[in-house]
């Protein structure tokens, strides 16, 4: 847990009632207004600050509270800005095109729903974002069922499973860098312990696919497959070398080395074969580490699968996630969510019950909210302490965040992800909801699984 002192101890109600409120104030920005978050979260920094001042709370514990909060994060923003590098450089040296094009090479001419739920989570991994698979790779398998008569629920639904199944198994992933570093957990190693219910929920998923599958997707579909292979090859990025920052990655995996030293290794590795293999300068490598790749195919939905990347990327989610802890901060002194917590854990005592609500608090965060990083960083922050003295592993809650915090974002209509999704793709969330097997399952599984949970002591 943060480790700051309540100064004020107010009530229960009193706690409940300000929580409700600035929770309140937030929603309605963010799904009322439809504005950006750091906007509500600036906003309930604004109003905790004051209730702090009219509970006589000085203004320097307050600031401290808000820099101790924001410095808890500091992993995980030290890892974005890297994730934002290893992006750009494995862009450079090929290897997320090499993922691509294997991706679209398991692409038959049958289990059409199950294809696209595996090739996009295929993709997801090796791009790392949800939206950015959803919006390049998902609006082509779109097209494909409208050529095939397919259904575009179901196919909205196998791209939705499929990019967020990438999302929290790659070590791209903002969101699973996120739930790591905000519980104190090693990034493979999570990434090794969501797979126990990630795992099975994509093998009931994928069967879930096939099972509905047309009998044939026929022809047209595979012509706009080769059109997206034919531009990624005149791109003239795949090689043999491109497979070698993945390796590198893959044995820093294997042998347990820190996320940061790994993902630096990998990043290293790819620029230099950028260097040699590819035609850039060292002043572009440059640039493109800050900036990110611009793809120039000549064929626009390649490129944009391939403009992505860089530092810059990433500081739209390092300024919210400063924000976000600075905020939790002081909630935190001004006694708001201690005093929850303690009602909390006078009820909460079994691992079930426990992980039981550390899922609904995150589902229902993305619900009020519709924000999934508010959902992770104030899930976690929340129930971090409780798991710790009920002898539970801090795996456990970093799962949990994963499984029923970034998975469920999609599945609200008027949720940051819901709602681009449903543009992009043009399927309302409502209709693609009930096909989303894999978002649906992981937080069923999470919570059946947490009978077992309890039997992962710390030793």
């Amino acid at each position: 847990m943060i480790p700051i002192k309540p100064k004020h101890q107010p009530s229960i109600m009193e706690a409940a009632v300000s929580f409700i409120f600035i929770i309140g104030l937030i929603s309605y920005f963010i799904i009322g207004l439809g504005t950006a978050p750091h906007i509500p979260i600036l906003l309930g920094i604004f109003t905790l600050v004051v209730y702090g001042l009219l509970k006589r709370i000085p203004f320097r514990q307050l600031q401290e509270a808000m820099i101790s909060g924001a410095s808890s994060g500091m992993g995980a923003i030290f890892l974005f800005f890297l994730i934002g590098i290893l992006i750009s450089s494995w862009m450079i040296s090929g290897t997320i095109p090499a993922l691509i094009d294997t991706g679209f090479s398991v692409i038959g001419t049958t289990w059409f729903y199950g294809i696209a739920f595996a090739v996009t989570a295929i993709i997801g991994v090796a791009l790392g974002s949800s939206l950015t698979t959803t919006a390049t790779i998902g609006v082509a398998f779109i097209g494909m069922a409208g050529a095939m008569d397919a259904s575009f629920a179901i196919t909205a639904g196998a791209i939705v499973s499929g990019a967020f199944f990438g999302d929290k198994m790659s070590p791209l992933s903002d969101t699973t860098n996120l739930a790591s570093t905000i519980v104190g957990v090693d990034l493979f190693e999570h990434i090794r312990h969501i797979s126990l219910t990630t795992i099975p929920a994509f093998i009931i998923s994928f069967i879930l696919f096939v099972i509905l599958s047309p009998e044939n997707s026929g022809s047209a579909s595979l012509n706009r497959v080769e059109e997206y292979q034919t531009a990624l090859q005149s791109a003239n990025m795949i090689h043999w070398a491109s497979w070698i920052p993945l390796i590198v990655l893959i044995i820093c995996t294997v042998f347990k080395v820190p996320a940061f030293i790994a993902l630096m290794a990998s990043s290293s590795v790819a620029t230099l074969s950028a260097s040699i293999t590819g035609n850039l300068t060292w002043s572009e490598i440059w640039t493109i580490w800050f900036n990110g790749y611009t793809g120039s195919t000549g064929f626009e939905p390649v490129n944009d699968l391939l403009t992505k990347g860089g530092i810059n990327s990433m500081l739209f989610t390092i300024s919210l996630v400063i924000l976000a802890l600075s905020f939790g901060g002081l909630l935190f002194v001004t006694g708001i969510l201690p005093s929850m917590l303690t009602a909390l854990q006078e009820k909460l005592q079994k691992a079930r019950s426990i992980i039981l609500s550390t899922a609904a608090t995150a589902i229902g965060v993305n619900v009020l909210i519709g924000e999934q990083y508010l959902s992770i960083l104030l899930t976690g922050e929340t129930y971090k302490g409780m798991y710790e003295k009920a002898g539970l592993t801090k795996k456990a809650l970093s799962r949990t965040l994963e499984d029923a915090g970034t998975v469920i974002n999609p599945l609200v209509p008027w949720s940051v992800c819901g709602v681009f999704i449903a543009n992009v793709l043009g399927v309302p969330v409502l209709d693609y909801l009930p096909f989303a097997f894999f978002c649906l399952l992981s937080p069923i599984i999470t919570i059946l699984f947490g009978a077992k949970t309890a039997k992962i002591r710390k030793q």
